[in-house]
């Protein structure tokens, strides 16, 4: 089969937002070639092997790569992409250079190029993401994996967002507790919060694709029976009362849905948002708080801010 390789030149700061235009188109992955990768000071320590050569990244702004069929729908499929990139000057995102090119690639090329770019990473103090084909053991007792398989899921869950929500899942989990996971994508939130101790987690996304690719990963993980995926519009006619809601998605779409969120909370329960640019930070500060939310944590990784509030008890 053969398939064709569209590459977007843009900048870091439209990986999200583009990311969702093209799984909104039906693509099911997404390869980030980002330069500022080549500057991180790994930790290697726990096993993990990075094999990162400068040619596969631009020398400026950053590159995503999506894999298409080629087929008759080709061409207006490419051009709704293109359109829907440019929108996004109208929330005021930075599209940058916005060059995309073309290219044709076998579906066996493909399918190795998919696997190199991914290595088992530890991204919080117990949490370690790995790809299903690597054969990763645990170095530590209380070291926590999660499978994803990137050719199916949506992205790694290494993304700064993901990162950043992770973190304050683990820092804020207790046992028993129920959550939320609102624009679940590839289920990476809710696996995590069910191996940091949550009991039931709803994990809701809009996009179907997303909900087959969560579902296959909580099986993969073994924690389907703990966790429920459904097709749903954010938090439209949900009635469950949680401890946490996490939602890694744009601030734009987090202001759609903030008020639902505290009603919905128990007395003292959690919102960790992420997916916030810098730009945005101030705005869905001030909207949480005009709600009645408590601030209790701000976070940034890289240009991503995680805003945790609490309600009230």
């Amino acid at each position: 089969m053969k398939w064709t390789e569209l590459c977007i030149y843009t900048t870091n700061e439209a990986i999200e937002p583009i990311s969702n235009i093209i799984h909104e188109a039906g693509a099911s992955g997404i390869v980030i070639e980002d330069p500022q990768d080549l500057l991180v000071e790994r930790d290697t320590s726990y096993g993990e092997i990075y094999e990162l050569n400068p040619e596969d990244y631009p020398e400026e702004g950053v590159r995503l790569k999506v894999y298409l069929p080629v087929n008759s729908f080709l061409g207006e499929t490419v051009a709704e992409i293109k359109q829907a990139i440019n929108n996004l000057l109208v929330y005021d995102i930075d599209i940058g250079l916005n060059k995309i090119t073309l290219s044709e690639v076998n579906e066996e090329d493909w399918a190795t190029a998919w696997k190199k770019y991914y290595k088992p990473v530890k991204i919080s103090e117990k949490i370690t993401i790995t790809p299903t084909w690597e054969d990763y053991k645990p170095v530590s007792t209380d070291e926590l994996i999660i499978e994803l398989d990137p050719g199916m899921a949506f992205g790694t869950g290494t993304h700064p967002t993901t990162v950043l929500s992770i973190q304050a899942l683990e820092r804020y989990m207790k046992k028993g507790n129920r959550v939320l996971d609102v624009g679940c994508g590839s289920g990476v939130l809710s696996i995590a919060s069910v191996l940091l101790g949550a009991e039931k987690v709803f994990a809701y996304d809009l996009d179907d694709v997303a909900v087959q690719s969560a579902r296959l990963n909580t099986k993969v993980n073994k924690v389907n029976d703990s966790v429920e995926v459904k097709q749903n519009n954010l938090l439209d006619n949900v009635t469950e009362e949680p401890d946490i809601i996490v939602a890694n998605i744009l601030a734009e779409i987090i202001l759609r849905f903030e008020k639902d969120a505290f009603h919905l909370l128990k007395p003292g329960g959690l919102f960790i948002t992420s997916g916030i640019i810098q730009t945005k930070k101030q705005l869905v500060e001030q909207r949480l708080l005009e709600i009645g939310f408590e601030l209790i944590e701000i976070n940034q990784m890289e240009d991503w801010i995680s805003i945790i509030a609490k309600k009230p008890e």
